[in-house]
């Protein structure tokens, strides 16, 4: 595909998913209005009209029509970078920050509007979203390739990391490979982050089994109560069969990525950090431990905890404005001059 046809067939799919009359092919996704449901139709609609198979995360490395028509002429897959700018600075000091399992760097998009910090934010981006490179089987591989790239973009610190869910484990382990080279560790910021159950205390490991265990068995009784229960299977048979081709292999990738990082996941087992972790608890505990104290007390320097309300999906699906307030005025004061 040459790049003039790659624009004219770019240019109506742009127009209709973002419902616009005419798009400069120089304007930005993101000024458009666009966001993670327009991308995800966006790619849907490219997909089916020149067999393409792109993650929507691509809209990151290519954000306008003219860029992404760029991208389409080359020869082969397009490969994503392991760092995506997500937002923009005009300070030195980038921050860099980490998704969980299953996610992407579009689960950032509202908690980065409303993040308050003249510095550009990089995320990090799972190994594997592009349907071409290998999904990463342990947080230290993970660590290794973000801090290469990183590293690149920033060859001293202080760093400004942030972490959530899985990602705090990664950023935990970057901040503990800075250290040990004798760089400085600005904000090691871990939102909803914990090590697998294994690897926790014997009492915290009891505890979290007794309540993920009643949980099940309330969540069994009140299906059982409504009716839903029975259902559940038909419907997603329903779903599946309308499927695009390009739904399917999205999901194929993602299932890979998913599976790869819950081993990572179930495998790492944190060390001792010599470093001080900022970390923010969901205020609703589901699956995960109720004392984040009791936890990363034993394996940290410092440790200083914020709750948020909301639950571990809430706290950064819902209860962004509030968690962007508190990693702020964390950035803030890492920017002032605290150094782990």
């Amino acid at each position: 595909m040459t790049k003039t046809s790659a624009l004219e067939v770019l240019a109506p799919i742009w127009q209709r998913v973002l419902e616009l009359p005419s798009i400069p092919v120089n304007a930005s996704f993101f000024d458009l209005g666009g966001n993670l449901s327009s991308a995800t139709r966006l790619f849907a609609e490219i997909g089916e009209a020149t067999g393409h198979d792109l993650s929507p995360v691509l809209i990151y490395v290519a954000p306008t029509i003219e860029t992404l028509a760029a991208v389409l002429e080359q020869p082969g897959p397009p490969r994503i970078p392991p760092l995506l700018l997500l937002k923009a600075g005009t300070e030195p000091l980038p921050v860099f920050i980490a998704h969980g399992i299953g996610g992407t760097v579009f689960g950032f998009v509202d908690l980065l509007q409303k993040i308050r910090f003249p510095h550009a934010i990089y995320g990090m981006e799972a190994s594997g979203i592009d349907g071409v490179s290998e999904p990463l089987t342990s947080i230290e591989t993970m660590a290794e390739l973000y801090l290469d790239a990183i590293k690149q973009l920033q060859p001293h610190g202080p760093y400004f990391l942030i972490g959530y869910s899985l990602g705090g484990l990664v950023t935990l382990e970057i901040a503990q490979r800075l250290l040990a080279a004798g760089e400085k560790v600005g904000l090691l910021a871990m939102v909803e982050t914990y090590p697998e159950k294994r690897h926790l205390a014997r009492t915290q490991s009891w505890l979290l089994s007794f309540r993920i265990a009643r949980r099940r068995a309330w969540s069994f009784v009140e299906s059982v109560a409504s009716g839903t229960r029975s259902h559940t299977s038909g419907a997603v048979g329903g779903n599946l069969a309308h499927r695009t081709p390009s739904e399917i292999s999205a999901d194929r990738v993602r299932r890979r990525i998913v599976e790869a990082e819950y081993l990572a996941w179930k495998n790492y087992c944190p060390r001792f950090y010599p470093g001080t972790i900022k970390f923010v608890r969901a205020g609703t505990s589901t699956h995960f431990p109720n004392d984040a104290a009791a936890v990363w007390l034993q394996l940290a320097a410092k440790l200083e905890v914020e709750t948020i309300p909301g639950d571990h999906v809430g706290i950064l699906a819902t209860n962004f404005e509030k968690l962007a307030s508190v990693l702020t005025r964390y950035l803030h004061e890492a920017d002032a001059g605290g150094v782990s």
